[in-house]
């Protein structure tokens, strides 16, 4: 008998794309093979974005792609909390979930597309179906957040904050590794809350007391010998102590901190913890601890109520901060979400003139600091090998959001591959070198 056949659609953040592996893995432990096309799938699963509108018209659109293909589609993903607005677009969608779901999309598709076969003669790899390539993977410690920012939705979508056990945590980065994997992403909606709502609670590994909390869980995965990148991270005041494991080298030294604005009234209605002052004060203490420390964030520009004077504000916290790598977005209402009912909206041709200029301002600080690499050699991490050479990244870039670094000729190296280079050329974001 043929195994069904499932087609898949992963959009949105890595938090959904880990969810995504999870019912991947489930499914093929069960005997269902994954289809590459929508065409010669038994039927199709969307996992949704919901966080922006964009986000929510490409997931619809994808939706509404997937029945013209196939017809028989199963809705999961955050954007599965807003079911009635699905419903009105693709009523004939057979099931809708909301995000972090595994339990009820799995059963879904039981009922829809029963199992052919018995799981116990499938075989899964250890470190389950993996989205992303074999040399690195996305590790999410926790799921939901107890924070309440005024323009997001996610705790409604994904619900307050649930950690996974540490040791839980600990033996699928085992897993993992043992499989392959170069690079460890941690990821979770609030990294630096990890443990919060377990209280901390005490725990073995490896006959060692361990807290769970996200000190402790990046000191042990300090020890498997990967690189291991931390983003998501709130500046909570024991972020503090994690630093010193990226001078010494246990874990990269890369923070990925949303801080999303530096005006104290803005940051203060859109709901965000410290101010920008304290901020910049910790970035200096960072940098002293750990000089090399790759420091990257996201901001919203053209917020509710933002004036000319705060957005300029915001520019000259960039000048002083000087971070490495920055994205941003111009604040877009969002359903559901409590900014909409905030007085004094931005036009929306001032948030764009605002978005350009910040970019703008923020790819000379960011060709600035690049330019103080040239001449350095760095370890760097292969993710892509074609005609004119290999394509890299150093400790200082995250895959698909920040730099990479080109490698003319180097044919020879394999994807995964840790090599050394001597950085000669770059631009605003990118770099050129040669092997060592």
């Amino acid at each position: 008998m043929t195994a069904p056949q499932i087609g898949f659609i992963s959009l949105g953040c890595p938090k959904a794309l880990v969810d995504s592996e999870q019912i991947l893995t489930r499914l093929r432990s069960e005997g269902y093979h994954i289809s590459p096309t929508y065409k010669d799938a038994d039927l199709v699963i969307v996992n949704t974005c919901g966080f922006i509108d964009a986000a929510v018209e490409e997931s619809l659109d994808s939706i509404g792609e997937a029945l013209a293909e196939n017809g028989r589609v199963i809705v999961t993903g955050c954007l599965g909390a807003r079911a009635d607005e699905i419903r009105a677009r693709h009523p004939e969608v057979l099931k809708i979930t909301g995000a972090h779901a595994l339990e009820e999309v799995v059963s879904a598709v039981h009922e829809h597309l029963p199992p052919a076969h018995d799981p116990f003669l499938h075989l899964v790899p250890p470190q389950g179906i993996k989205l992303t390539p074999a040399h690195y993977a996305y590790l999410k410690i926790s799921e939901g957040c107890n924070q309440r920012c005024s323009f997001c939705i996610i705790p409604s979508m994904r619900g307050s904050l649930v950690s996974r056990p540490i040791q839980e945590v600990l033996q699928e980065a085992e897993r993992l590794v043992t499989a392959g994997v170069k690079e460890l992403l941690v990821i979770s909606q609030d990294t630096g809350a990890y443990g919060v709502d377990l209280k901390y609670q005490p725990a073995q590994w490896q006959n060692n007391a361990i807290r769970t909390d996200i000190v402790d869980l990046a000191s042990a995965l300090g020890n498997l010998g990967v690189w291991v990148r931390m983003h998501y991270v709130y500046p909570y005041p024991h972020i503090d102590k994690i630093i010193p494991l990226m001078a010494e080298g246990k874990i990269l030294p890369y923070l990925d901190i949303p801080f999303q604005h530096a005006s104290s009234r803005i940051l203060k209605l859109m709901k965000r913890p410290a101010a920008a002052e304290n901020n910049l004060d910790r970035i200096r203490a960072w940098r002293n601890a750990c000089p090399d420390i790759t420091l990257r964030s996201t901001f919203i520009v053209g917020f509710p109520g933002e004036t000319e004077q705060e957005f300029e504000e915001l520019l000259a916290f960039l000048s002083e901060a000087q971070l490495d790598r920055v994205g941003a977005f111009a604040y877009s209402p969002v359903n559901g979400a409590a900014a909409n009912a905030l007085a004094d909206p931005v036009p929306t041709e001032i948030k764009e003139e605002r978005l350009a200029r910040f970019m703008a301002h923020q790819a000379d600080i960011s060709a600035a600091r690049l330019q103080q690499r040239i001449g350095r050699i760095e370890t760097v991490l292969i993710d892509e090998v074609v005609a004119e050479g290999a394509v890299a990244r150093s400790k200082a870039d995250a895959p698909e959001i920040d730099g990479q670094i080109y490698i003319d000729g180097a044919t020879h190296l394999k994807v995964g591959d840790w090599v050394k280079v001597e950085l000669e050329e770059a631009d605003e974001y990118d770099l050129w070198g040669k092997l060592i």
